[in-house]
């Protein structure tokens, strides 16, 4: 039982994240392109919704992890919409 905790604990290693989105990317290109064959299309298809799982589940491990640091510093969670336009200005 320890050691499932442990792994829900434990952050994904970095990188895996971008990775996994970069090649979401490329299979997205691959599949927008009129070349392909039915079985490849399904095959790439099949590994794009494997990514996209993976990079959801990832996001929501890291909100939570930051959920809790934030009620860990100051007793509270407020949630907040993050806006990137407003941060990146």
């Amino acid at each position: 039982m320890s050691a499932a905790i442990n792994k829900a604990v434990e952050a994904p290693k970095r990188g895996d994240f971008e990775r996994s989105l970069g090649r979401l990317e490329e299979v997205v290109k691959r599949l927008e392109s009129a070349d392909l064959s039915l079985d490849e299309a399904m095959k790439l298809f099949e590994e794009g919704v494997t990514l996209s799982r993976e990079c959801q589940k990832q996001l929501e491990e890291a909100e939570g992890r930051i959920e809790i640091l934030l009620k860990k510093a100051g007793g509270k969670i407020e949630a907040q919409p993050f806006d990137v336009d407003e941060k990146s200005s």
